[in-house]
């Protein structure tokens, strides 16, 4: 049997809350929305570039985002000490890029305990809490937990629009 991207039920953003509701709850709904843009789709034609001349597919994107949950509130925010998903020194952006033999199954469970994960280290956060980012130079920005709900809305966001054309041109499919 062919595995196909699981079909998912998005959840609306909230239209009422206080902050913290209102950043996690947005951050939800641009999560579902990517997997939603894979929703019905064969390992295959997730791994398949389809807006040329770019090499960008919807698993790249996948994989891409499941590093940047990690990134952000795992290893940054919560100051957890764990590597990075994909990335290699030969290839860091090797999220995108080896794709070719990827396990989209297994990238797909990868992504899902990661937004778990990044759920739980968040929670015990506050807002306000600030974290340091080493820049290469050897200073370091001061950055806070809201920054990065922030941030991660903004890069889903972005990446959902990509998400969008990738789609529409492997079968059509087009939509929210």
């Amino acid at each position: 049997m062919t595995w196909r991207a699981p079909e998912i039920n998005r959840t609306n953003e909230p239209y009422v809350g206080d902050e913290r509701t209102m950043l996690e709850g947005w951050l939800d709904y641009h999560r579902q929305t990517l997997l939603l843009k894979c929703a019905g789709l064969t390992a295959e034609q997730l791994r398949t570039p389809s807006v040329e001349p770019s090499g960008l597919t919807l698993l790249g994107l996948v994989r891409h985002m499941a590093d940047v949950e990690r990134w952000w509130f795992r290893i940054r925010a919560a100051g957890q000490d764990i590597a990075g998903i994909y990335g290699t020194d030969e290839d860091p952006d090797a999220d995108f890029n080896a794709v070719a033999d990827a396990d989209a199954e297994a990238d797909f469970a990868t992504f899902a305990a990661e937004v778990e994960a990044a759920r739980k280290a968040a929670a015990g956060l506050s807002l306000e809490q600030t974290f340091p980012r080493p820049r290469r130079d050897g200073s370091a920005d001061e950055f806070n937990v809201r920054w990065v709900y922030l941030h991660m809305i903004e890069e889903y966001a972005r990446h959902n629009g990509h998400a969008d054309l990738i789609r529409e041109r492997l079968d059509g499919v087009t939509g929210d």
